[in-house]
């Protein structure tokens, strides 16, 4: 029988608000801390009831639905992206944010039906931002519609990444690289702490593109169908198609755009958990 995209939608939907109130309910709490690979790979009770709480609120309706999420990839089941449908998940996209009380961390969830992306919500409840998108059906923010700035001159764009959760050597010299790089060439860089919403960012036209190396599925699946909803490009750091599962992405309002920042960034190719 054919998936109901627009039942599997809403049920998620009242599921992520949930989920929200208590993440909105706990951001200016102190919170327990665990450190997974480093001192600033964090990890909550917060991260481990969202997580819970969307995995079981979807597995009741949805029996035979799979997983690819943060904290269940953590403890160390391997990450596979297999044809069946599969709902991937950060419960709390910018951790280091929620630790801090800084007010911008996320809910990111996508559901892919053999390796296509269906459904994204990125959702920050603490402003109350509730980015959405179905395939074919355009982006939102809080219901309304959003498009991509078109910006395709390099020399006019802001930019969003991250400093990520390693500090391995060569990864913090590329990383320096190409923020050098950026700051003498366009208008800025900006770096909201999540991924997710940096590439909400740049599907909202706030910013014009994104890129960042080590990220993890989770973090970039919803933004992906997010950004290519609202008009922009999501591709490969190196120019060719986006992999999810690379831990590599670059998106960006225009493709012209992308194209002068896939000629601009050095590149690093990161291991599969580092």
């Amino acid at each position: 029988m054919a998936l109901n995209l627009d039942e599997c939608y809403e049920h998620v939907l009242g599921l992520v608000e949930t989920a929200g109130s208590l993440i909105a309910s706990r951001n200016s709490q102190r919170k327990r801390v665990v450190e997974k690979s480093s001192n600033i790979d964090l990890l909550t009770e917060t991260d481990q009831q969202v997580e819970r709480m969307l995995m079981d609120g979807i597995t009741a309706k949805y029996p035979d639905h799979k997983f690819i999420g943060e904290e269940e990839t953590s403890e160390g089941k391997k990450a596979e992206l297999t044809d069946a449908p599969t709902w991937i998940i950060d419960p709390v996209d910018g951790t280091m944010n929620f630790v801090h009380s800084f007010p911008h961390s996320c809910i990111s969830i996508a559901l892919l039906v053999e390796k296509v992306a269906e459904i994204a919500i990125i959702y920050n409840p603490i402003v109350g931002q509730k980015f959405t998108a179905r395939r074919g059906k355009g982006a939102f923010l809080n219901g309304n519609p959003i498009r991509v700035s078109g910006e395709t001159v390099f020399e006019r764009a802001l930019a969003t990444t991250e400093f990520g959760t390693s500090r391995e050597e060569e990864k913090t010299r590329v990383v320096l690289e190409n923020i050098g790089k950026l700051v003498r060439q366009i208008h800025g860089l900006r770096s909201l702490g999540s991924a997710a919403l940096n590439m909400a960012m740049v599907a909202l036209g706030g910013a014009d593109f994104n890129y960042e190396f080590g990220i993890h599925a989770w973090d970039i699946a919803a933004g992906d169908l997010l950004v290519r909803e609202a008009g922009g490009v999501c591709l490969d750091p190196a120019g060719g198609p986006l992999d999810l599962m690379s831990r590599r992405v670059l998106c960006a309002s225009s493709q012209a755009l992308a194209d002068k920042v896939v000629e601009t960034l050095t590149q690093y190719y990161p291991e599969p958990r580092d």
